[in-house]
């Protein structure tokens, strides 16, 4: 049975108190206008995982410093900045249930606020001369930006193999919960060997983690959410790009036709979709996620049991089998 996220903070919740404080001080500006951009994202704030993954990890290799509420808060900055800087390139107006940035102040100061944060979090590390959480973040910034620009090139074609799929993944979306991961670890004093190591552990995680993002868009489960919006984008999906190895020439050029030329069509869409459940891409693509949440558990138990290993154990799960 999968723990709430409320049981699962417990071993740091402390922690995480603290660190609402510490992100809201982190944010502050001289200047009105960011100041009430940023009091409005804060506001509407998610479920802080990563920030979950920074302080859990740390706790692995020891008690908490204020090198860690540092680490987190790097992590949130940036994800906060990669949060308002997609919504400018996606053109969306909405996020968890709110309006986004771009949609209440428009493009220009949405991408300017996105900077801001960005600045924020390496000055905050270079002010405090945490070299090494200023490297661990600038290797996810570069991925990030990389993963998602090689989505852009490859839609345009629609000729992503698994191997180029997981290539994206592995940077658009893994790499965060990897920093995450070694962000925490280094805050603690843990050797570059382990850093890695919980590097590595994060990026199973985030991809287990968008190989549950492609099932939800497919129809996995009832959540009351849009189907297909990621065939609405023209992004291929781990089960679409099983199927349609699978499927027999002519299948394989007649839903490719559908996802470039009648993307934002329902009934293509569902088409599309009734396609990948019908070829086992579903079946695979939870295969897939299974194996690398397996191999993130192997990692993690080598670690001895404790309160926090726990805690750890059931927020991978969380991220895994969460409904939405």
């Amino acid at each position: 049975m999968v723990q709430s996220l409320d049981q699962i903070r417990r071993p740091i919740q402390s922690e995480l108190n603290a660190f609402e404080r510490y992100f809201r001080d982190s944010m502050r500006s001289r200047v009105p206008l960011l100041d009430r951009i940023t009091y409005y994202i804060v506001r509407r704030k998610g479920k802080q995982v990563r920030p979950m993954f920074v302080f859990l990890t740390a706790r692995l290799f020891g008690p908490v410093h204020e090198s860690s509420y540092r680490a987190a808060a790097l992590i949130e900055l940036l994800h906060t900045a990669s949060l308002v800087h997609d919504d400018v390139v996606d053109d969306a107006h909405r996020r968890r249930g709110f309006f986004s940035v771009n949609a209440l102040w428009k493009n220009k100061v949405a991408v300017l606020v996105g900077d801001f944060l960005l600045a924020r979090g390496m000055l905050l590390a270079l002010e405090n001369e945490e070299y090494p959480l200023l490297q661990i973040m600038s290797r996810a910034v570069k991925d990030m930006s990389e993963g998602e620009l090689l989505q852009m090139e490859k839609a345009r074609r629609l000729d992503i193999s698994e191997e180029v799929y997981f290539d994206i993944i592995r940077q658009k979306t893994a790499s965060l919960i990897a920093a995450a991961c070694a962000a925490g670890a280094s805050s603690a004093g843990a050797s570059l060997e382990e850093v890695e190591q919980m590097r590595l552990f994060g990026e199973k995680i985030g991809i287990a983690f968008q190989i549950r993002d492609d099932l939800f868009d497919l129809g996995d489960d009832d959540v009351g959410k849009p189907r297909g919006i990621d065939i609405k984008e023209k992004k291929m999906t781990l089960p679409l790009i099983y199927a349609l190895q699978r499927a027999g020439r002519a299948e394989r050029r007649r839903i490719i036709r559908l996802v470039k030329y009648h993307h934002e069509e329902q009934p293509a869409i569902d088409e599309v979709i009734r396609f990948v459940h019908g070829s086992g891409g579903m079946d695979y693509a939870r295969e897939v996620m299974a194996r690398y949440r397996n191999e993130a558990f192997e990692m993690l138990y080598t670690f001895p049991p404790s309160e926090v290993r726990h805690a750890l154990e059931s927020l991978v799960l969380f991220v895994t089998e969460r409904k939405r």
